[in-house]
């Protein structure tokens, strides 16, 4: 039996943690706020309950097999999935919108015509052929596999399998989302879809590789799911499991502190308590954090280094209380898409410009008794991507940013204005407490081709002993990138160096 040391009680940190302890280790996470969970949060006020981070589940799998894998009660007996139908409603600056059913082709392909005019389906469908042969080349070393040693085979081969374009007189193959949406799909609310996508992980359509496109085949392959009580239930029901394996945790415990000894961690030192040993540390931190705590480098330069500013997109989240129940066949999720999507993208690029006129606005609406004091409430939860380093600290930006922000979601929610009774404003350095990355930065998943930039570090590290997990390691941000992150680390930790992934 192994004694481990986990820093953090992220999702990444516990699904490790959950593992460890299944196979016999003796797990102690040490977690610097009051509770578990990290960025996956919930704010009540009032009666009224959101969710603060996540709002939404993709690859529930991934989660369901942690759960088979540390127990006997599967995932379902402890939260109740539910399958968000339509999977989103979107908004177009024309006027226009549609509704996408959730994991069916055809559907998607019928709603696309009817909304948007023939062949607009098809283009789509023909798209999401495309961005499956890239997820089938992608899925086993980008989610189910340790970080290859030899990673830029996957830094420089693009997966996507683009269309030939003839432009200018040469043939080109996108190499971008903003490429695949002008040459490929070739409708500029078509273009705005995939572009949302990106954009919902902090990634420039511009200059995000092609294998994005794998992101909207997740959802479209594998569901749109919601966690009855919020995305929080969810985290609870992963630390509930992590304590009937006897895990431990010590919450309101800052480390200060990797310990080496002979070579190889050997223990953490908690602020103002003794060094404690462990045979093996696992850490859940943003890589400048992690790299505070060691006293020698964890990467080569041959390796997959994350850089503190590559990650620059964080969320400003507004939290809407409304009077009065939402109206018949109200959609769970509506994307609000602005006229000129490039100038949010000149902010996300530039934090120092100005603020975009319509940013993109993401409008969750959980019709949920947990989430409300009574039938006649609703809550609400808008959120659009920013960058981590603009002027968050002064007032006149996040105002600004917060009428923007209502202004869009009132195309989604009738009577917003009537109806509001207050909302509650988070600005990204609120995230930075809970989650410790700076200014509230978010990891996008890892994805091949770029030349390795959106790829994440490995779970080992060159210090032996310690080990990174959560989304800014190996395979990146989201729900369910960080499960795979604990399942790779405690395959690694339990099986060595050897370790090739779940079959």
């Amino acid at each position: 039996m192994a004694r481990i040391a986990v820093i953090g009680a992220g999702m990444g940190a516990m699904a490790a943690a959950a593992r460890l302890a299944v196979a016999g280790h003796r797990v102690v996470v040490y977690e610097r706020t009051q509770t578990y969970g990290g960025a996956v949060r919930r704010f009540e006020r009032d009666g009224f309950g959101f969710d603060t981070g996540p709002g939404l589940l993709t690859l529930p799998a991934v989660y369901r097999d942690l759960f088979v894998k540390t127990g006997k009660a599967p995932l379902e007996d402890r939260v109740e999935l539910v399958q968000v139908d339509p999977s989103s409603r979107h908004v177009f600056a024309d006027g226009g919108e549609v509704s996408l059913p959730n994991a069916t082709r055809a559907g998607v392909v019928a709603a696309l015509d009817e909304a948007l005019g023939a062949g607009a389906g098809e283009r789509w469908g023909d798209f999401l052929v495309r961005a499956r042969e890239a997820w089938d080349r992608t899925r086993r070393p980008l989610l189910e596999e340790p970080l290859w040693p030899n990673w830029r085979v996957l830094a420089e081969k693009e997966p996507y399998p683009a269309v030939p374009h003839k432009r200018l007189l040469r043939t080109r193959r996108a190499a971008t989302p903003a490429e695949i949406g002008a040459w490929e799909l070739r409708d500029e609310r078509l273009a705005a879809l995939l572009a949302g996508h990106a954009l919902a992980h902090g990634l420039d359509p511009r200059t995000a590789p092609a294998s994005a496109a794998v992101l909207p085949y997740m959802e479209h392959a594998f569901g749109t799911w919601y966690v009855r009580g919020g995305i929080r239930e969810l985290a609870r029901a992963v630390y509930e499991r992590c304590l009937e394996r006897r895990v431990e945790f010590v919450f309101g415990a800052e480390i200060t502190r990797i310990v080496e000894e002979d070579g190889r961690a050997a223990g953490v030192e908690p602020a103002g308590g003794p060094v404690v040993a462990a045979d093996h540390v696992v850490a859940d931190l943003h890589p400048a954090r992690l790299r505070a705590l060691t006293e020698r480098p964890l990467d080569g330069e041959e390796d997959v280094r994350a850089d503190p500013g590559a990650a620059a997109a964080a969320r400003f989240t507004v939290l809407l209380a409304l009077r009065g129940a939402p109206e018949p066949g109200a959609a769970h999720r509506t994307v609000v898409h602005p006229a000129d999507p490039e100038r949010e993208w000149d902010f996300l690029a530039s934090p120092g410009g100005d603020v975009p006129p319509t940013p993109t606005v993401t409008v969750l609406r959980p019709d949920d008794p947990a989430l409300r004091p009574d039938d006649g409430h609703e809550s609400a939860v808008l959120s659009a991507v920013v960058p981590a380093r603009a002027a968050w600290d002064d007032e006149r930006t996040v105002a600004r940013y917060t009428d923007l922000l209502l202004a869009a979601a009132g195309r989604a929610i009738p009577d917003l204005r009537d109806r509001l009774l207050w909302h509650e404003v988070r600005a990204p350095g609120a995230a930075e407490e809970e989650t410790g990355a700076p200014a509230g930065a978010v990891p996008a998943p890892a994805l091949a081709a770029g030349q390795g930039r959106f790829l994440h570090p490995a779970n080992t590290t060159r210090l032996p002993g310690l080990y990174r997990v959560g989304g800014w390691s190996h395979p990146g941000g989201g729900l369910p990138h960080a499960g795979m992150s604990g399942a790779l680390v405690a395959g690694l930790i339990v099986e060595g160096p050897e370790f090739r992934g779940s079959q």
